[in-house]
């Protein structure tokens, strides 16, 4: 027998691991000795979601190597001792604890080094690098003293230590030398798009900004001087400025480096010694470092042919360096040729600042094939467009389309969908996981659930940015196998939300302890407790707060309010159809005063009053009630207003009286719970001033009647409502209502708007006017008297509530006490109160 060969892994990151991951996979350990040196004290982890290690994650969590998985195939890990030289004459390799391996072959996975500029006072107490949990570790138990924090970097991995600092409830600051964050990825309307949205949250951005000094303060990090001659006070500061090679090893021992750093591969990721390999952040591939996982697992997958199958074809020539992250809550992705480089180049561009949303698709020179593109604020079509790219799949007549909601109710592109793609299809890109690898996975072994694929395959254990595509993958294979499609609420009940809406109503199931044990298991969770809560009151209608419900309801229904950022709540009475006496404008206004509240109009033709703390809320609403004021339910899933026009009453235009239905439209709908929030309004003529066609349903007046247009959306994605009936009385346009609304609520998903809903009803528009106008299913006069139901059943939650002594006991802030929120603090701005910022906060607190 030939004795086996020794091949050294050096170091076990994310790219080691996944060679070693290849080599068990291919038997590799019946030839070969397989060791490795891991510098750090634990094996393998998830750098890639490492923020998660703020959000509760362990390190056990975060760890990518089974328990026993090493030791089971015989692979030999030396963790904690780091590889500190090797002797290519004698073929060996030493550790710092001073082993000495012999070697037939090694793989350099030693990684990348945080870049920390050299500044004066870079190495103050108080200065960390964000790249092992060790790092976390010591900025999460450094921050327990500190107030607020600095990232010097707004690239990928600054944001993302951006996200931990605040995390860690510090002032956040992110320091950028370039003119834009993420100037690798998103161009400069991207990053001006993406600095309003952090900033948004709360994080200070300073870009073109030069840092000259560090100052110290008893050997800590006091502030940042900056070239321009302003400075920054901070307690903190964490560098994430970039990357560099850790290639000290291989420079050490002759193999050939970069000018810039970096050990330099071929195609078959060999370096200047054939017997020695690179891969991960560490290799140089045509003057290029690889900074995403991605590419690095490409290498190992090359090495691994080439070493263990003798494969000599399979070879690197470069890699896909689209993403897709979550920043600070934030999506972002950038694909393809984003920066539109290629000769001829087009580009189609939406911004929309206000939502804080903008989207770049870059076309060809004829626009026929898509290039590449950004998106920010919304990456939901990202899998899609990527799609697009790497399969060279041939646009839409309008290829603006795949940036805005459908046309006239079509899909964007009818024939883009999983079943389009071709079997070679890049699904999962950190581990090339192709379409016909997943397919192949769920046939053969019978998948029927995301995470079995997920383990299966490994699509979708990197970045996760593809688990959407993954699982329609899932679902058409398992369509074609003639396998249900599962769509659980949740894993306490094995039914969709539709389903467990039908059993409800059917058996007459009027507690959730009721459902739970008759159709599900377990205690419950916050994903069903609330569904149920809602499907209980679209159906029977009982009060929200009544003890066999109160437990079910998120904050907000809780307490009857929406909660705001300061921990105070708004409150929001019912105006309907925007009309309001004289008198009930002044009792809002002595309730403001009273109360400190701090008053707007919403775009809904209300009065929001913010400010009101948890105890305050009773009070408050027992003026309001006793004034003729009703809850507007801007706290629940529910309906919200019915904005409307003056119409004929007023207007010259006005062909119908608007407000008069607008009120009665409101009126009748008042507090029906629902999947989601619902808006509609009403327009008195065709210039359409209450934006009917931008709600969930609207009416628009014409000289024969009214208008119905249903499934609009006004929100994040905007979506154009579409007609379903035309010249109608106002008899019928309420039965038409009355119905759309019931069908809705018994077959839409929990969350789910009107719009989204309406986009994946088979048959879109036409089947929608065959149930609700043709009444094709029979059903319309059991849609109607369920609505009956609800309107005669209708009560204000707030009256009964503040009517109920025991309910009203439930509005304090502390459990054991009657005191109010210490935390609250307040600044004056243009004659009203508004939170004070945390700096406002500070300033405040050293006056005093």
């Amino acid at each position: 027998m030939t004795a086996k060969k020794n091949l050294i892994v050096i170091g076990n990151g994310m790219v080691g691991h996944k060679f070693l991951e290849l080599a068990i996979a291919k038997n590799a350990t019946q030839n070969w000795n397989l060791i490795t040196f891991c510098e750090e004290p634990r094996v393998a982890y998830d750098r890639v979601n490492l923020s998660g290690f703020f959000s509760g994650k362990t390190a056990a969590d975060l760890s990518l190597v089974e328990p026993g998985l090493y030791q089971e195939n015989g692979i030999q890990i030396h963790i904690g001792d780091k590889a500190v030289a090797i002797n290519r004459a004698e073929k060996t390799v030493t550790s710092a604890n001073g082993l000495t391996v012999p070697y037939d072959k090694i793989v350099l996975a030693t990684g990348s080094y945080p870049f920390v500029p050299p500044i004066k006072g870079n190495d103050a107490t108080g200065t960390f690098v964000y790249r092992t949990i060790e790092d976390l570790e010591a900025m999460s138990g450094y921050a327990k003293n500190c107030k607020v924090g600095v990232v010097v970097g707004g690239g990928l991995l600054g944001l993302e230590a951006a996200n931990a600092i605040q995390n860690m409830g510090l002032k956040t600051h992110v320091v950028e030398f370039a003119p834009r964050l993420m100037p690798v990825q998103i161009d400069e309307t991207g990053g001006n798009v993406l600095r309003d949205k952090i900033e948004q949250l709360g994080v200070s951005v300073h870009i073109n900004k030069s840092t000259t000094e560090i100052v110290r303060e008893n050997g800590k990090v006091a502030k940042m001087l900056f070239a321009d001659g302003t400075e920054l006070e901070t307690d903190m500061i964490v560098f994430s400025a970039g990357i560099r090679p850790r290639d000290q090893l291989a420079r050490f021992s002759g193999i050939t480096v970069g000018e810039r750093g970096g050990i330099i591969i071929n195609d078959n990721c060999q370096t200047s010694d054939p017997d020695i390999y690179a891969i991960g952040e560490c290799a140089l591939y045509q003057n290029r470092i690889y900074g995403l996982v991605a590419p690095g697992y490409t290498m190992a997958g090359v090495v691994a042919d080439n070493i263990f199958n003798n494969i000599t074809t399979s070879s690197f020539t470069g890699a896909d360096m689209s993403t897709k992250l979550k920043l600070l809550g934030v999506d972002v992705a950038s694909f393809g040729d984003a920066f539109a480089t290629t000769p001829g180049a087009k580009e189609i561009a939406i911004a929309d600042s206000v939502q804080g949303i903008y989207k770049k698709l870059v076309l060809n020179e004829n626009g026929t094939l898509l290039l590449g593109g950004i998106l920010i604020g919304d990456a939901s079509a990202y899998g899609t467009l990527l799609q697009f790219v790497q399969n060279n799949i041939t646009l839409p007549p309008h290829p603006e389309d795949l940036l805005m909601p459908p046309r006239e109710g079509k899909p964007a592109v009818a024939a883009m969908g999983v079943n389009s793609l071709p079997d070679t299809a890049q699904i999962c890109s950190c581990n090339n996981v192709s379409k016909g690898d997943i397919c192949n996975a769920i046939r053969e072994n019978n998948l029927t659930d995301i995470g079995s694929v997920k383990k299966c395959t490994k699509a979708g254990t990197g970045c996760g940015g593809c688990v959407p595509l993954v699982t329609d993958i899932l679902k058409s294979e398992m369509k074609k196998a003639g396998l249900v499609v599962k769509n659980h609420l949740c894993e306490h009940f094995p039914y969709s939300r539709q389903e467990l809406y039908h059993l409800l109503r059917f058996h007459e199931i009027k507690t959730f302890d009721d459902l739970i044990q008759q159709h599900g298991k377990g205690l419950g969770c916050e994903i069903c407790k609330p569904a149920v809560a809602s499907m209980l009151a679209s159906t029977w209608n009982d009060h929200v707060l009544a003890p066999t419900h109160v437990s079910l309801q998120d904050t907000n229904d809780y307490y009857l309010a929406n909660i705001q950022r300061d921990g105070t709540y708004s409150v929001v009475p019912r105006v309907p159809g925007g009309e309001i006496t004289p008198e009930k404008l002044i009792v809002l206004g002595e309730v403001a005063q009273e109360f400190g509240l701090y008053t707007k109009i919403t775009g809904g033709q209300r009065i929001d009053l913010f400010g009101a703390r948890v105890d305050q809320l009773p009070l408050i609403w027992k003026k309001l009630v006793d004034a003729g004021f009703e809850s507007g339910h801007a706290y629940g899933k529910a309906l919200r207003t019915v904005k409307s026009c003056v119409g004929s009453t007023w207007c010259r235009f006005g062909v119908q009286d608007s407000t008069s239905l607008a009120i009665e439209v409101e009126l009748r709908y008042r507090g029906l719970r629902s999947p989601h929030k619902l808006k509609s309004a009403v327009s008195g003529c065709t210039r359409e001033c209450a934006e009917a066609q931008s709600k969930d349903f609207g009416i628009i007046a014409t000289e024969k009647g009214w208008n119905l247009y249903v499934c609009g959306n006004g929100g994040m994605k905007p979506q154009h409502a579409i007609l379903l009936a035309s010249d109608i009385d106002k008899e019928t346009l309420i039965k038409y209502v009355d119905r759309f609304l019931v069908f809705y609520i018994r077959t839409a998903d929990r969350l789910e708007r009107t719009a989204t809903w309406f986009n994946k009803l088979e048959g879109g528009i036409e089947y929608l006017k065959q149930v609700i106008v043709e009444d094709s299913l029979g059903i319309g006069a059991e849609l109607e008297a369920q609505m009956e139901h609800l309107v005669k059943t209708y009560q204000c939650e707030w009256k009964t509530t503040i009517e109920d002594a025991e309910k009203v006991q439930r509005f304090r802030h502390f459990v054991n006490s009657d005191e109010s929120d210490p935390s609250l603090v307040y600044v004056e701005e243009r004659g009203q109160k508004r939170p004070a910022t945390e700096d406002e906060k500070v300033l405040i607190g050293s006056s005093k």
